[in-house]
């Protein structure tokens, strides 16, 4: 077992996988504990799935009847810093969201691991399933128990090969593995551990710019830039909008603040595909864009899932943050924009711009012609600046 175990290590690192760890799923599962307190606090925010799934999660054996087995896997996404670009302000983007959808790309590499699997192990399709960071599996948890990392202050797994930068896969066998060690024995305890290596390190805690961990391992959704800018559908709430800042697709402050990320590298990128086109993007080009356009930039990217509507109010937002009065033109044109949802951040962006010259740049663009109560909201301009 022992020789074939090293062998299929090998053979899944082969394929792109930066870590490759072996848990057995035994005893109570890490990181339950805290589920059930996150998600009775209402934290989860309006992710409905997380609670229709929570059983699942901790009993891995209702995902696949008789597993015994987790393979932990990592996939290095660690990017340079890009350059400069033109055009005036440029979004801040996730930087997972600069590659291609890595849902699509990572399940590539699964299924080969599979078929690595039943050919080493002589297992059949049914033996294991494997996730890449869709189904209801507490990777973080197994994969810290198996020594991949650690849980950060930030809830991130952290590396100490990789920092904050990783993607996590999981697969879940019937085979019986041989289990790899957590960092520290102590992460074996009873009890949810998170900061196993922070030491008195909170600067995740306080650059976080809307509050939203109020407690080590403790995220509030609710207040989350990537939560507001990616899961939430609907207004993102207006005493959030100024600590989103230029960020349009979900946010890594407290990711990238982490100490641990002085051993972060760039990603081998065999099982990624880079797009650096799109950071290159300004924000006025964003605050443009049509349905023609915004499918053909952001095919097969984990982008495309906030559609046109999420992106265009995202915009707004970061435009009504930049302090460049050059986009009050695009934001009036979007005040008249067939979304609600849209029309009302592109007002917000408008009055926080232009102050009490709003109603005036707004007049111009016909704006009166948008849905009353939407500008009568604003009219006042009380919260232009708010």
């Amino acid at each position: 077992m022992e020789a074939r175990q090293a062998e299929l290590r090998r053979q899944l690192r082969a394929l792109g996988f930066d870590e490759v760890r072996f848990a057995r799923l035994e005893g109570a599962t890490p990181g339950a504990e805290g589920l059930h307190a996150w998600l009775d606090a209402g934290l989860h925010a309006d992710m409905a799935w997380m609670a229709r799934t929570a059983e699942k999660r901790i009993r891995p054996e209702l995902v696949l009847p008789g597993a015994r087995s987790a393979i932990l896997l990592g996939v290095n996404y660690g990017r340079k810093e890009g350059g400069a670009a033109g055009g005036g302000p440029r979004p801040v983007w996730a930087r997972y969201a600069l590659y291609s959808d890595y849902h699509d790309t990572l399940k590539v590499g699964l299924a080969a691991a599979g078929k690595a699997i039943e050919e080493i192990f002589g297992a059949t399709g049914g033996d294991y399933r494997y996730y890449a960071d869709t189904g209801p599996v507490l990777e973080r948890g197994w994969a810290e128990r198996a020594g991949l990392g650690f849980i950060g202050k930030n809830t991130v797994l952290i590396s100490r090969r990789f920092g904050n930068w990783l993607f996590l896969a999981a697969i879940l066998t019937r085979l019986e593995l041989t289990p790899d060690p957590p960092i520290r024995k102590s992460a074996r305890g009873g009890k949810d551990r998170v900061g196993l290596l922070c030491g008195r390190c909170t600067r995740c805690l306080e650059a976080c710019p809307t509050q939203a961990l109020p407690q080590p391992g403790v995220l509030d959704a609710r207040r989350c830039i990537s939560y507001q800018t990616i899961e939430n559908r609907g207004m993102i709430p207006r005493e959030l909008r100024p600590g989103i800042g230029l960020r349009i697709y979900g946010c890594d402050v407290c990711l990238e603040v982490c100490p641990w990320n002085r051993f972060a590298r760039a990603a081998r990128s065999v099982l990624l595909t880079a797009r650096d086109e799109i950071e290159a993007l300004p924000l006025r080009e964003i605050l443009a864009l049509t349905p023609a356009r915004f499918a053909e930039l952001f095919r097969g990217t984990a982008i495309k899932r906030v559609k046109l509507a999420g992106l265009l109010r995202n915009a707004c937002v970061a435009a009504g943050n930049s302090g460049d009065a050059g986009l009050l033109e695009p934001l009036a044109g979007l005040a008249a924009h067939t979304s609600p949802v849209v029309r009302a951040h592109a007002v917000w962006a408008v009055f926080r711009l232009a102050g009490a010259e709003a109603g005036r740049v707004l007049a111009a663009a016909r704006a009166a012609e948008t849905e009353a109560a939407v500008l009568a909201e604003y009219a006042a301009g009380a919260e232009a600046r708010g």
